[in-house]
């Protein structure tokens, strides 16, 4: 699985002229799930992403998590973060998972990020969503899961 995080002051997402989910500061996490993706997966980016210390403290260092302000989080599903190009010039999503699994392992992210008492908010799966972010800093961080297994360098 690729997580894309925005630390934002607040963002919204709608669907079809309605808002399906909003939050205050805290994070954006667009989720791509790939073809060998598992639940283990969804915990893993969960488990990073709650502990990550992207936040500033009085001094302004990233000290903080978003566990540590209390913040919220909005999970959007993308499958473009799988995307492909390498060859040509239109992408290739091969990579990326069918919708009856990544529908599932997205719902199962969002319930380990929420059971950590954070508040989740969604998007909708498989629709067309606008979606908007008030970045703050900007901050944007990429995490894919599969770098657990990969050796330093």
């Amino acid at each position: 699985m690729k997580a894309l995080l925005q630390r934002v002051s607040q963002a919204s997402v709608s669907v079809d002229g309605n808002t399906v989910g909003r939050i205050g500061p805290g994070l954006v996490v667009f989720i791509g799930v790939g073809t060998e993706d598992s639940e283990d997966d969804a915990r893993y980016l969960a488990d990073k992403i709650i502990g990550l210390r992207i936040f500033s403290d009085e001094e302004g260092k990233f000290n903080l998590s978003i566990q540590d302000i209390g913040g919220e989080v909005l999970v959007i599903s993308q499958f473009t973060l799988m995307a492909s190009t390498r060859k040509g010039r239109r992408p290739s999503f091969t990579q990326a998972a069918l919708p009856e699994i990544a529908e599932p392992l997205i719902e199962k992210f969002a319930e380990f990020l929420g059971a950590s008492g954070l508040k989740v908010e969604t998007g909708q799966f498989q629709a067309h969503m606008l979606v908007e972010i008030h970045n703050d800093g900007p901050v944007t961080i990429s995490i894919d899961s599969q770098d657990r297994f990969k050796p330093r360098k």
